[in-house]
């Protein structure tokens, strides 16, 4: 059986989650990476979230990826090659681990901006990252453990915010934060 789809608070440790990763990530591979950011809900203050740590690993070539590969699955992570999103390159956590997605994508690339940009969007603007979390936590109570039906679910309101962003980031001039890598 599929596990259900839980929706939380936002939980502070998360952030810590993510920096305790990015180090170990950094003594590995760190020589291979562009930026590495914390991504997806979890980096969101304040706003509700599946418990799972999203990665984006920003890299010049994904097609020259072979020791970021090496050293993530030193460090326990699978990387899933059935991943139909050949925008970027998939890793998991090996059973036993806590919930990690990395996501190895582009530097540049619009798959790159489009995750930082939505992340960015919804720490400023409150109304819409409490639209969003009340639509998961309704698709989360909809669906179960039918985690494709929820993403699905997602959709329109990923668009709909990305639409804001997208006029948000021209009126303020956004561009990419200081890589932390």
């Amino acid at each position: 059986m599929k596990d259900v789809i839980i929706i939380e608070p936002y939980n502070e440790k998360w952030s810590v989650m993510f920096e305790e990763l990015r180090s170990q990530i950094l003594n590995v591979i760190g020589n291979y990476i562009v930026r590495m950011d914390h991504i997806g809900s979890t980096a969101v203050v304040g706003l509700a979230a599946k418990p799972i740590i999203d990665i984006q690993i920003s890299v010049l070539n994904l097609a020259n990826i072979e020791e970021v590969k090496n050293g993530l699955e030193s460090l326990g992570f699978i990387y899933r090659q059935d991943n139909p999103d050949l925008t970027k390159r998939y890793f998991r956590e090996s059973e036993g681990m806590r919930r990690t997605h990395i996501h190895v994508r582009e530097s540049g690339s619009w798959s790159e901006q489009f995750n930082l940009l939505f992340r960015d969007y919804l720490r400023k603007h409150e109304n819409e990252r409490n639209e969003y979390a009340q639509v998961k936590h309704d698709l989360a109570k909809q669906y179960g453990n039918r985690r494709e039906l929820y993403v699905e679910g997602k959709t329109e309101i990923v668009w709909n915010i990305m639409q804001k962003a997208n006029r948000w980031s021209q009126e303020i001039g956004w561009k990419l934060d200081k890589s932390n890598v």
